[in-house]
């Protein structure tokens, strides 16, 4: 599957570099989520509405799903540690120009800027990881990686919000920025290097998804985010609407991110012997924390436990599906896992306005059962893809499939009588 690249198989598992990886992550979704809560603040400096303010965040989003495949394509040929390094400097880049930008409109550019590379890097890195990990490590690497983003949310979008709140929003970005030329210079001596082989195949989306499984992942995991987002974006109207406490939103929010981390860590103890029987028994617990969540009215602590189930379920979904689609992809996993970013930015955006239809259509108490049916739906998607999208590890064919039956030995009968 990666025999594209060439790569020697380490003797130690390279925890530094998977460290600064998992930097980068971070600094990705700071990036990403930093303008939703400075949103005041940066509508009075460029002198702009607040829902003007808002396209910031949108536009970063919209795009990632409009350049993520092409642009992958066309940067194909670059040896993937530069690109990584590269991709760092555009994220600095890409603040230091919003927290010096004169009108709105330089600072809408500057964050498109952001969003192409948070769409590359995202197609970039997961593959990179299967590259400078022996096989039978890259769900612990990936796990390691990927809880840069349950930090990004848990931590560095509150710090970077305190931090624009005290200084002023333009150096909360200016501050990220001289963050992300420090870690440029750790990805340039940390990342490993691997040598492109000259007949590697080219990134093709359209290969890709004739690849057996690609579809059933590209499909599932962006309904799981579809579900996540649709919950996430309206939950201080449900937590008001079920009487909990004001605090309750803002430590909803860090339990949803502190839980993410946890089931990043679970996962990659299971990713690489059990993911099958893992994400079907996650999913499931994610479904049915959903579905009782409306159970929770005046029930502080019970809320609080429902999403701390479905935080780290949500994290380690991300986890069990990373590693599935690189699988899927064979040797076309790089453009699979675009396919992916391509998707789950789609679901993202259509979580949020499918949670919207069910906030108005039976309040905000309903939210939380409708973001559980599309849960189900990936649930029914990995159960039905058994062979090629979701199959069994090495430590859970026993249980997954019957054992044989042997059978008895007529000689031996004969022998007796």
């Amino acid at each position: 599957m990666l025999s594209a690249i060439s790569a020697p198989s380490p003797a130690r598992f390279p925890y530094a570099a998977m460290a600064v990886l998992a930097t980068i992550a971070f600094t990705a979704i700071t990036t990403e989520l930093l303008p939703s809560g400075l949103l005041p603040q940066i509508s009075t400096g460029l002198n702009v509405s607040e829902p003007v303010a808002g396209y910031l965040a949108a536009a970063y989003a919209a795009v990632i799903v409009v350049t993520v495949v092409p642009v992958a394509r066309l940067l194909a040929r670059i040896p993937r540690h530069a690109l990584l390094v590269g991709l760092v400097l555009t994220f600095a880049a890409s603040n230091a120009w919003v927290g010096l930008a004169p009108d709105f409109t330089t600072a809408m550019i500057a964050r498109m800027v952001g969003g192409l590379a948070h769409g590359l890097l995202w197609t970039t890195m997961a593959p990179f990881v299967t590259r400078v990990v022996p096989a039978d490590k890259v769900g612990k690497a990936l796990a390691i990686v990927f809880s840069g983003n349950s930090l990004g949310l848990a931590i560095g979008a509150p710090v970077g919000t305190a931090l624009g709140g005290f200084l002023g929003w333009r150096a909360a970005f200016l501050v990220l920025a001289g963050f992300g030329l420090v870690l440029a210079v750790l990805a340039f001596f940390l990342l490993p290097r691997v040598r492109r082989i000259s007949d590697a195949a080219r990134p093709s989306i359209r290969r890709a998804i004739a690849e057996p499984g690609v579809k059933a992942v590209a499909t599932a995991w962006p309904l799981l985010v579809l579900a996540h987002f649709a919950l996430f974006t309206y939950i201080a109207p449900f937590i008001r609407e079920a009487a909990l406490p004001d605090y309750a939103t803002s430590l909803s929010l860090t339990i949803l991110g502190a839980s993410g981390l946890l089931g990043i860590w679970v996962a990659g103890l299971t990713v690489d012997s059990r993911p099958r029987r893992s994400l079907i028994l996650t999913t499931t617990a994610v479904a049915a924390s959903m579905v009782l969540l409306p159970l929770a009215v005046g029930n502080l602590v019970l809320a609080m436990v429902l999403m701390t189930v479905w935080g780290a379920g949500l994290g380690a979904i991300g986890i069990y599906n990373q590693a599935a689609i690189l699988r899927a992809g064979g040797e076309y996993s790089e453009a699979a896992n675009g396919l992916t970013v391509l998707t789950i930015q789609l679901g993202i955006t259509v979580g949020a306005l499918y949670g919207s239809g069910a906030l108005v259509a039976g309040g905000p108490l309903l939210v939380p059962v409708a973001a559980a049916v599309p849960v189900v739906a990936a649930l029914v998607i990995t159960l039905a893809g058994k062979r090629h999208a979701y199959p069994p590890g090495p430590r859970e064919q026993v249980w997954l499939e019957p054992r044989p039956v042997k059978e008895r030995s007529e000689p031996a009968v004969e022998e007796r009588a």
